[in-house]
């Protein structure tokens, strides 16, 4: 495993580099009261790679239109970042289909907006979501729990607004790492000091966990879901601070004309399609991580995540032109392979 990108271990300002993601869909009314109207919502994610402070906006739709407004509120809040690096859309493997083609048709015109503005937009190669480690952790520390504690309650979107402003101060609350070397200081360092210069805190209220929600306005009900989220998060959070130890040897063995087998999720693995090695990407560290590769259909770019190098490939007789694949290289002849 090569080391972190240098835009996760280079201090910076907070925001400076940032990471976007989209979760969803929340089910808000447009009003109190009966007789009204459940439309969907969905929750827009900043995260600041150098201090890993979140940033959460409450978007009532997905168009470009208010994802550029989305963009321009926290522009205003946290500044202009210098760039900003989102999923590429064929990432969403099992995601909301309109998350996902929200992504895939309007690239162009979020990328030219963001040029306009002077911010370098960078999205992940295609069918590589491990790229976006930093904010698909963002999106599950906010999503998994605040869905949970919604359960089939329907918010209105100042209320539902409210409770992912209070999330977003309770996830930028976590610890990073000892404030001081002090063994008496007890202070740990977090996302919030980069922000404002000191830890975040809650008005005191009431404990409501052990009252029925019937017996509690749309005030206290909300104060009571930010305590359940508060409840929930914390006692998980702690269990997932385990280390994890990095790989120290180098096991990539790709070359430019090595044949290899692209993993595809959405298709079994006898048609997997074969390839062959065009350029490799290698990153700043020297460790390839993105590669071209020649396929019966012409030139792709995958993440190296996604493809099986057969071995000794360039001894066995492998054909050199992606014509010759058998199966129109649509298909993977696994005796031809064994042989």
């Amino acid at each position: 495993m090569g080391n972190l990108p240098a835009t996760r271990v280079t201090p910076n300002l907070p925001f400076h580099v940032s990471g976007v993601d989209f979760a969803g869909p929340f089910f808000i009314t447009d009003r109190k009261g009966r007789g009204c109207k459940i439309t969907k919502c969905y929750l827009s994610l900043f995260i600041c790679f150098a201090t890993k402070a979140l940033h959460l906006e409450v978007a009532s739709d997905l168009t470009t239109d208010i994802f550029i407004l989305c963009l321009r509120r926290f522009i205003s809040r946290r500044g202009k970042p210098l760039k900003l690096y989102c999923d590429n859309g064929k990432n969403f493997v099992g995601a909301n289909n309109e998350i996902t083609n929200f992504f895939k048709f309007n690239s162009e015109s979020i990328s030219g907006f963001a040029a306009d503005e002077g911010i370098q937009f960078k999205f992940s190669p295609p069918y590589s979501p491990h790229f976006g480690g930093l904010w698909e952790a963002g999106v599950k520390s906010a999503k998994y729990h605040a869905t949970r504690i919604l359960g089939d309650k329907h918010l209105t979107f100042e209320e539902l607004s409210t409770l992912f402003a209070q999330i977003e101060a309770i996830l930028n609350s976590r610890p990073l790492t000892p404030l001081s070397s002090d063994p008496n200081d007890l202070n740990p360092l977090t996302p919030a000091h980069f922000l404002i210069g000191r830890p975040l805190t809650s008005l005191p209220t009431e404990n409501l966990l052990d009252i029925n929600l019937n017996r509690l306005d749309r005030y206290r009900c909300l104060e009571k879901l930010r305590q359940h989220f508060w409840e929930r998060w914390r006692k998980e959070y702690l269990s997932e601070l385990q280390q994890r130890h990095k790989w120290q040897v180098n096991q990539q063995a790709f070359k430019e004309g090595d044949l290899a087998i692209i993993k595809e999720a959405n298709l079994p693995p006898l048609k997997w399609r074969m390839a062959r090695i065009h350029k490799l990407y290698p990153g700043s560290d020297g460790i390839v991580r993105v590669a071209d590769v020649y396929t019966k259909n012409g030139i792709v770019r995958r993440a190296v995540h996604n493809l099986c190098p057969l071995t000794n490939s360039s001894t066995t007789g492998a054909p050199q032109n992606p014509e010759d694949f058998e199966g129109g290289g649509r298909m993977l002849n696994l005796e031809r392979v064994q042989e």
